[in-house]
């Protein structure tokens, strides 16, 4: 039997309890004994609740459970047996399915609370101010302004995008700058005929690193930060954020020339001229136009069939283009200054009263953003802020069709989130992250006191980086904390808690990198570039993500290693 919860009411009283046994994973038929003592200061009424559940597998079988079900998600995903939305559906079900054979059976309403409903907010309201702020024409205008730049070469307009993308990840959620960006870097590669997903990844990559320098930058810095416990021994905002950020800066100044090597190969241009690529995404548009209309009534049939006629009269308009059209692609645009001025009269801006109230209410969104890092009084979370935000923008825009938004609103990215915010709450009810923090726990023990912190540092930076690639890092975050903290007071092991820390900390937000669903701003830019038809797989950002998280996992590590152990900053 293991108790769930115990609940005690007290006004002026004080109630100690103990528990003369407490056991897990034992037959029915062994009795529990239970002694309750309470020592009150009046003869008031006191109440007492308490629940429990009885559990029918030990804790190693519960672990086992979730991970095979956390292998089979990750192989629906891995080799797009189905799309990732449905396979975070399936392995929460299967997640809640086990706890219900194993006796622990949450209600829908417990299930429905384990959805963090301000992340799907704030992804919502963000989604809609993009999806306005793209009537304005402003992307076009910014992919010109990019290009001219950069003068036409490509690899300086990379570096460009990644640098402006990690610095803006730095002081907005990260899963912001990705929408911000995202259809920038589209646009723009469009402009130069350049496929889309490669620079799309690299620039999702520098973001998770980017928002590892400050303490609003990236989820788990601000749980850390939040913690009251991790205050009281001396991390506050301003001495965690000025260690990452010193640390973190040294990690992109090595993370660009890494990232050129492993482009180095890539081919980042298109192998058909930009006309052609340009048919081949119109039709991809137009189709997924025509399956997305569910033919309800005669007319949305009509228009279903005139879509996939228009489909079809384009198919056979390609087929043509490829016989008669010889393939130039020059690697390095020679008439860059002439195609600027070609490019300047097709993409401009087309709605100037618009981009005015959406920039205004852009502006006040972030800056309530700052404000509620800084100021805990304002009383809204950011999802709640973006959420007023878009209906601001939309009153003042005067949008008439808001179903053509509704369109624009990744409802597979949200539904995802969903998913997955089940399913790592029911892992960690099955156990699995507990059991990663207390193996953690053990290792550290098991190593030499001259050399545990050292350990220490190495161990829990990589076990954070590796499970958060892996699974969200948000509740193994607040699953390390306390497990580091009580690590910390153990008069067995003698550890300073500020080095582990910001170990947690370095693993949790670089791991992001490792895979597709390794960070929130990953699946969304995902989301967002498979809506405009360039959709990238979990294995093509797998190969670039898993070194890059390789590498910046290792210049970290030096960075602590050199701090805390070369210089002695634990205090």
């Amino acid at each position: 039997v293991r108790f769930v919860s115990s609940q005690f009411w007290l006004c002026p009283s004080c109630l100690q309890t103990s528990c003369s046994r407490l056991l897990c994973g034992v037959p029915h038929s062994d009795p529990i004994a239970i002694t309750i003592q309470a020592f009150l200061q009046d003869t008031e009424v006191v109440p007492l609740s308490m629940t429990h559940q009885s559990l029918y597998v030990t804790m190693e079988t519960q672990v086992a459970i979730a991970g095979i079900i956390l292998c089979g998600v990750y192989i629906l995903i891995i080799f797009e047996i189905v799309h990732r939305t449905l396979a975070a559906m399936l392995g929460s079900l299967a997640a809640l399915a086990a706890l219900a054979v194993i006796g622990n059976r949450p209600s829908l309403v417990t299930v429905v609370e384990w959805i963090d409903y301000e992340t799907l907010a704030l992804l919502f309201g963000m989604m809609v101010l993009v999806a306005i702020f793209s009537e304005t024409g402003f992307f076009d205008y910014c992919a010109v302004k990019a290009y001219q730049l950069s003068r036409g070469r490509v690899w300086p307009m990379i570096i460009i995008l990644c640098l402006i993308a990690a610095i803006l990840s730095a002081f907005l959620d990260n899963v912001t700058t990705m929408m911000l960006f995202t259809p920038v870097t589209i646009r723009l590669c469009e402009v130069l005929n350049l496929d889309p997903r490669h620079v799309l990844i690299a620039e999702v990559i520098f973001t998770n690193i980017g928002g590892a320098a400050t303490a609003v930058g990236d989820p788990p810095n601000v749980i850390i930060v939040s913690n009251q416990g991790l205050r009281r021994e001396g991390i506050d905002f301003a001495s965690f954020t000025g260690y990452m950020f010193l640390g973190i800066c040294l990690v992109l100044l090595t993370s660009f020339p890494f990232l050129r090597l492993l482009y180095w190969n890539k081919k980042l241009y298109n192998k058909e001229s930009i006309e052609i690529v340009e048919l081949k995404h119109e039709i991809l548009v137009w189709r997924q136009t025509a399956q997305r209309i569910n033919p309800a009534s005669r007319e949305e049939t009509a228009v279903k069939c005139l879509l996939m006629q228009k489909v079809l009269t384009l198919e056979n308009l390609l087929r043509k283009m490829m016989k008669t059209f010889q393939r130039q692609i020059s690697q390095e645009d020679k008439n860059w200054e002439q195609n600027i001025q070609e490019l300047q009269k097709k993409h401009r801006i087309t709605d100037r009263v618009l981009l005015v109230k959406c920039v205004s209410v852009l502006v006040v969104v972030i800056f309530v953003f700052f404000l509620n890092s800084f100021i805990p009084s304002i009383h809204l979370d950011l999802g709640w802020i973006a959420i007023l935000g878009a209906l601001w923008l939309l009153v003042l825009a005067d949008i008439q069709d808001f179903e053509i938004i509704l369109h624009r609103v990744e409802w597979a990215t949200l539904l995802f989130f969903a998913g997955l915010f089940v399913l790592m709450e029911a892992i960690a009810q099955l156990q699995l992250i507990d059991f990663i923090g207390e193996q953690t726990a053990l290792l550290i023990k098991a190593v030499p006191e001259d050399q545990r912190l050292a350990i220490a540092i190495i161990l829990v930076m990589w076990v954070s980086a590796l499970a958060s690639s892996l699974i969200d890092n948000i509740p193994f975050t607040a699953t390390m904390i306390p497990v580091l903290i009580n690590l910390s007071q153990d008069s067995d092991v003698n550890l300073p808690v500020k080095p582990l820390i910001f170990a947690l900390a370095m693993g949790a937000c670089l791991g992001g990198n490792g895979t597709l669903i390794g960070a929130s701003a990953n699946v969304v830019c995902a989301g967002i570039a498979e809506q405009h038809g360039y959709g990238f797989s979990f294995m093509e950002f797998f190969k670039l993500g898993f070194p890059m998280m390789i590498m910046t996992c290792m210049i970290a590590m030096c960075y602590l290693l050199a701090t805390h152990i070369g210089l002695g900053w634990n205090m």
